[in-house]
């Protein structure tokens, strides 16, 4: 009743179809969606389908703006998904997203700052600080979306037991690995990162916008729109987050963007101007510590 509740008021390319439903008298319970062929982005990342090498970069990038699209939409009509995963974006044969399974999914009332409930979602893509705190809110999309472009980057999987012990959740591992810049660690070689100077710059790019959607506090991570806006502006030739940095006061959209210091404070400032007078770099530093994803 909820994913009918959900899905009958909205209507977008990037999201499932329903097309019906079985009444409440019928002996079964059925949803019926539109068929997709394709697959899951796990599926293809690492699963029976990641062997054909079929998600190349640009797919991998079309995906990624695909989904925010699906998620800037559904925030604007008030829905929180709550369980964004590679396993709910489904493929056409096309590679194009069809994000999927509302069945966690809240109305979010535009009047409320929150929704209090207990934590629900995939371990490995859970907002720690919803985790703790037991408040929902958008910004809990856009957590389990930063684990998402992650996967895209790294072809590693959100949970990975055979990883060290303090590194099984991928957000801590990429976080431990964007904070030492060490990105030829994180990104997957196969993707072309050490051979193709553009992909070097797009994946390091969405690297350092995973590492805003990880942030332990909600304030800090951005919303859905700025992601999208990035996206693109990376996918069209823009660098280093651009957007972001304009709207919180460097407007000077002629100035060139050079590739951020490997320093950890360095890092956070270039990605994101001080949203603050007050101590915003200690701010960012606290807030960027391995995350408590203790699912």
């Amino acid at each position: 009743m909820n994913e009918i509740q959900i899905l009958t008021r909205l209507r977008h390319k990037n999201l499932v179809t329903l097309y019906g439903c079985t009444s409440c008298y019928s002996r079964e319970l059925l949803l019926v969606y539109e068929y997709i062929p394709n697959g899951t982005v796990a599926d293809h990342l690492h699963h029976d389908r990641a062997k054909s090498g079929s998600l190349t970069w640009t797919i991998r990038m079309r995906i990624a703006i695909e989904t925010a699209t699906a998620l800037a939409y559904l925030h604007a009509t008030d829905i929180i998904h709550r369980d964004v995963k590679t396993n709910n974006i489904l493929l056409d044969n096309n590679f194009c997203v069809k994000v999927a399974d509302f069945g966690l999914s809240r109305l979010f009332p535009n009047d409320v700052t929150h929704i209090s409930t207990a934590p629900q979602g995939t371990p490995g893509y859970l907002d720690p600080e919803y985790h703790q705190c037991y408040q929902l809110t958008a910004k809990s999309d856009v957590y389990s979306f930063g684990v998402v472009l992650i996967e895209l980057i790294s072809s590693m999987p959100a949970v990975d037991m055979t990883r060290n012990q303090h590194e099984i959740n991928l957000a801590t591992f990429a976080m431990n690995k964007i904070q030492k810049c060490a990105f030829d660690e994180l990104i997957d070689p196969y993707l072309g990162y050490k051979s193709d100077e553009e992909i070097k710059r797009m994946t390091t790019s969405v690297a350092e916008l995973a590492f805003l959607c990880l942030q332990q506090g909600k304030e800090i991570r951005p919303c859905m729109n700025e992601l999208l806006n990035e996206l693109k502006a990376m996918e069209s030739g823009g660098y280093e987050l651009e957007n972001l940095e304009q709207e919180h006061g460097d407007n000077d959209a002629s100035k060139k963007k050079e590739p951020p210091d490997c320093d950890v404070v360095a890092l956070l400032k270039n990605i994101r101007s001080p949203l603050s007078s007050n101590s915003t770099t200690d701010q960012w530093f606290s807030s960027s510590t391995t995350p408590n994803v203790s699912n």
